[in-house]
């Protein structure tokens, strides 16, 4: 009996440290461009592509630890199960791919098509543990904001909506990863990134600046990613830098914030 009682924790546990992401700023990036696009234009397929979204966010974590232990040839018991967990979030997300493409409007993939290189260049950092520099962070980020633009355009949306919101979730996370990075770098004592930041905050002023001549209706959200910037430059200023998880819980704010500001002018205009 004992052996069992101990054995189930254990197994939870290894099935746990294959399965969840350890990136916990990753699920508010990942569930932002399902939630503006659902905001925007609600639909069955853009519901699908959502989750689709989600199934890929997760599928990452078993992927990219089954890849690494290929690339050293070496099968762990982890190996096995990355595998498996892998597998069967790819089948899930597959046959939600499969449910879009049968209910949505023809030729909303396509920015999914010119995402890809960029979801590429991530799992390719990935593949060799040096996900959590600038480059996979950002190319990522950019990949999964084109779910919005499928959403939109799987309902018969607008081509200029969906590709000035996707242009203003980009700008988002442009100013808002490098703000977090030089945010931690800070805490722990890491060399000054301030460069950085302010190279991300240019541009996600150019991306959104781009976004309101797209489609005007995408001045609220554009507003909104220059809010964002103003104030995690007044946050970043105090003495002592906040902890990830306050660090965390602001950004998750200003994600939405962009999100429902974004939502809101499109409705408006429209």
């Amino acid at each position: 009996m004992s052996t069992v009682d101990t054995a189930a924790p254990q197994q939870r546990s290894a099935l746990r440290s294959v399965a969840m992401p350890t990136e916990h700023g990753g699920w508010g990036i990942t569930v932002e461009p399902g939630i503006l696009g659902l905001m925007i234009a609600p639909s069955l397929s853009g519901l699908c592509l959502a989750l689709a979204a989600v199934l890929a966010f997760l599928a990452r974590t078993p992927l990219k630890l089954a890849l690494v232990d290929r690339r050293r040839n070496r099968m762990l018991a982890r190996t096995r199960r990355a595998w498996q967990v892998a597998i069967a979030e790819l089948t899930a997300l597959a046959l939600l791919a499969i449910a879009a493409v049968a209910l949505a409007e023809p030729w909303f993939w396509w920015p999914g098509l010119v995402a890809a290189p960029l979801a590429g260049i991530e799992l390719y950092y990935d593949i060799r543990s040096r996900g959590r520099r600038m480059v996979p962070e950002l190319a990522g980020a950019a990949a999964v904001c084109s779910v919005v633009a499928m959403i939109v355009l799987a309902d018969g949306g607008s081509a200029t909506i969906a590709i000035g919101a996707w242009l203003v979730l980009v700008a988002r996370t442009a100013t808002s990863i490098p703000s977090v990075r030089a945010q931690i770098a800070r805490l722990h004592g890491r060399g000054d990134a301030a460069r950085s930041v302010l190279i991300g905050d240019v541009t996600a002023l150019a991306l959104a600046a781009i976004a309101v001549v797209v489609d005007t209706a995408l001045s609220a959200g554009a507003v909104a990613v220059a809010v964002v910037i103003v104030v995690q430059r007044i946050l970043a200023s105090g003495a002592t830098p906040r902890p990830p998880k306050i660090t965390g819980i602001f950004q998750m704010v200003f994600g939405f914030g962009v999100v429902f500001a974004t939502a809101a002018g499109v409705i408006i205009a429209g």
